[in-house]
């Protein structure tokens, strides 16, 4: 009895479980959905419109993608045993699907291939979900750097065809009034980032989409007539577009996106318990994955697509110092209201697609800079890792510059090829496995021809006075805290010294 009184303290305890009033628990709950809701509606716009649905299916796929989304972000903020990392993470349709779930529409699946491409992907990462933290050192930020900016190149053209109309048969595809109407949504974006404040310049995005929609409307480019069809309130459909449809080529695609949605959730898990200054063990990791899996096991059943973590949603915990999971719980549940109310994802349906164009490019951008950030932190001096980095980089370009490029390969071939992601990440970690794991061959150290340089040394006296988190940029050290270390010679090091044992001694 005792213990558990001692282990039901310990958890009041931590940060994440502070509890707010009612009011700014959903006050902040709501901000949580608005950070994220460009993000979480725009991979079903993507994929509805590569499979050509019309604007009540697309519609309908927004609303789920809502609903379940809502209801991940439940389970993973509140927890079941062996469900839920109980941290302060918002759940959503994975970005780093899109592209490759946009590949497996375009193999004449449809859109069912892409239902069953999630489910079956999904069962494996469940499966794998549990040991993920003994695979995950080949996934290093070399890879993840790679995956990630892949994400956000691979998904450009998408902006690019949104902004000159999306469909390349009307008249007015690729028009000035099209490409203009892209560019103005652009320049909000941008406008409203410099000049709005920290919560305007957050919700940069939305509001330019919101704007660029009411300058479409008024000048005629925006048809809202039919948002008033259909239910205003309704359910979502089980299987509203027919059973999933199983291809070898989709889901060997799939499950390589799986590995990488797992890879980002335990970044962000992390991060977010880095944030919250709460501890996070293989356990709760694993809970957190196991919550991923299971809602993107569910999520084809309800016309969706693969849940994991928002990375914005992780930033705005650290902008904004709630930490506060319930806050996060509220956020969820207004995703399942909002799931519940078809009448708004008609309303998000009618929006022009050359106003999501213009928010596109800097969305799918800030993906892309992301990647580059993570590839950063690479140390190009050591091993083949420039090779790691460049080869799968333009290997997974291929198809986006060139579409027609694997035409003659096998079906189930080109799937995994067409996709960007899918191809540079394969490639990425296969390479890291033949160079920085592998043993044999040329020695992994200074092997590269593009690392050439004298082997480096320190003295063990040198890093005594050195403390967990100094780093070195622009020519200064700097500690934890971001403050200067001053860097002195010897002979200045010893006066130092000395006036220090003289001041000692005077006490």
């Amino acid at each position: 009895m005792k213990n558990n009184r001692q282990r039901n303290t310990s958890t009041a305890q931590r940060p994440e479980d502070e509890r707010l009033s009612l009011g700014r628990t959903f006050a902040y709950g709501l901000q949580h959905v608005l950070t994220m809701y460009g993000g979480i509606i725009a991979p079903p716009l993507i994929i509805g419109a590569a499979a050509g649905v019309d604007t009540n299916d697309l519609a309908l796929l927004v609303a789920c993608c809502l609903f379940v989304g809502g209801l991940a972000t439940i389970l993973q903020t509140v927890g079941i045993p062996f469900f839920g990392a109980q941290l302060p993470l918002v759940q959503g349709t994975s970005f780093a699907s899109v592209a490759t779930l946009v590949a497996i529409v375009s193999g004449g699946g449809g859109i069912q291939a892409v239902f069953g491409a999630v489910l079956v992907a999904s069962l494996i990462g469940f499966v794998v979900a549990p040991f993920f933290a003994k695979i995950i050192r080949f996934f290093p930020p070399v890879v993840t750097g790679v995956v990630i900016t892949m994400i956000g190149l691979s998904l450009t053209p998408v902006a690019a065809n949104w902004a000159m109309g999306g469909d390349a048969k009307a008249e007015s595809y690729g028009s000035l009034a099209n490409i203009g109407l892209a560019a103005l949504t652009l320049a909000i974006v941008l406008l409203l980032s410099k000049v709005g404040n920290a919560a305007i310049s957050r919700l940069s995005i939305l509001l330019a989409i919101v704007i660029g929609t009411l300058v479409a409307w008024a000048t005629g480019m925006a048809d809202f007539s039919k948002v008033g069809d259909g239910a205003i309130f309704d359910l979502p459909r089980p299987l509203a577009f027919g059973m999933p449809v199983f291809e070898i080529g989709g889901i060997i695609s799939m499950t390589i996106v799986v590995l990488v949605i797992l890879t980002e959730t335990t970044a962000d898990v992390l991060a977010v318990g880095e944030i919250a200054k709460t501890r996070v063990d293989s356990r709760r990791i694993a809970d957190g994955l196991r919550a991923d899996m299971v809602s993107s096991i569910v999520a084809p059943f309800f016309n969706t697509f693969t849940q994991s973590a928002f990375a914005q949603n992780v930033g705005l915990v650290a902008i904004t110092g709630v930490k506060s999971r319930f806050v996060v719980t509220a956020g969820g549940g207004i995703l399942v209201v909002l799931g519940l109310l078809p009448v708004l994802g008609r309303v998000v349906a009618a929006i022009p697609l050359p106003v999501l164009g213009g928010a596109g490019i800097v969305l799918f951008g800030t993906v892309a800079a992301s990647g580059i950030r993570t590839l950063a932190k690479v140390n190009y001096n050591k091993g083949m890792n420039m090779l790691i980095v460049s080869a799968p980089l333009a290997f997974g370009m291929i198809p986006i510059v060139k579409p027609d490029f694997y035409d003659a390969f096998p079906t189930w071939l080109a799937t995994i090829l067409h996709s960007g992601i899918s191809s540079a990440s394969a490639l990425a970690v296969l390479l890291n496995i033949v160079f920085n794991e592998l043993k044999f061959g040329n020695p992994a150290k200074d092997a590269s021809v593009f690392a050439a340089s004298p082997p480096r040394m320190v003295r063990d006296d040198e890093i005594q006075s050195l403390r967990d988190g100094d780093y070195y940029q622009a020519g200064k050290l700097i500690d934890a805290n971001g403050d200067e270390i001053p860097v002195v010679t010897a002979a200045e090091y010893a006066v130092a010294q000395a006036h220090k044992k003289v001041g000692t001694a005077s006490q």
